[in-house]
């Protein structure tokens, strides 16, 4: 199946779902595909910029400014417009399932091929972002494995 639209899913989209989105942006575009990814939350601080934290570990890690991001609240539109919904933790993947049936077979963990969640760092210290930094790096690399 060819992927054009992939969302990205937690809960604020102010920690985890910005940087991953803004992590596979880049890894597709070095890669010269033309997939689009963006993200939204469960429950999204609406409006909200990311992380602090989040701002600071992309620049440090990847050159990636992330300082436009603003949270939105996940909707069956950007839904039905994804192939593919990546979320971080099982219970997301159970709740977008019995809010939204139709999207049941689009849904998977970012960790899926090595079996992995990723824990909310919000309102964690930076220790604690820098270390999901590195498992969604990992749910990215694998993911685009699959997709390019």
């Amino acid at each position: 199946m060819r992927f054009n639209n992939i969302l990205i899913v937690c809960v604020g989209n102010i920690c985890r779902s910005p940087m991953t989105e803004a992590i596979f942006k880049l890894h597709l575009q070095q890669a010269q595909s033309p997939i689009k990814v963006s993200s939204a939350g469960i429950g999204a601080l609406i409006g909200h910029p990311a992380d602090p934290f989040v701002n600071e570990i992309l620049r440090e890690q990847k050159g990636i400014d992330c300082s436009a991001h603003r949270a939105r609240q996940l909707n069956k539109e950007m839904l039905a417009e994804s192939e593919l919904i990546l979320v971080m933790e099982n219970v997301h993947c159970k709740k977008i399932k019995r809010q939204f049936p139709a999207a049941c077979g689009k849904v998977h963990l970012l960790g899926n091929w090595s079996n992995f969640e990723i824990p909310d760092p919000y309102k964690m210290p930076k220790q604690f972002f820098v270390d999901i930094y590195h498992l969604i790096l990992q749910g990215v690399e694998e993911w685009q494995t699959k997709l390019t």
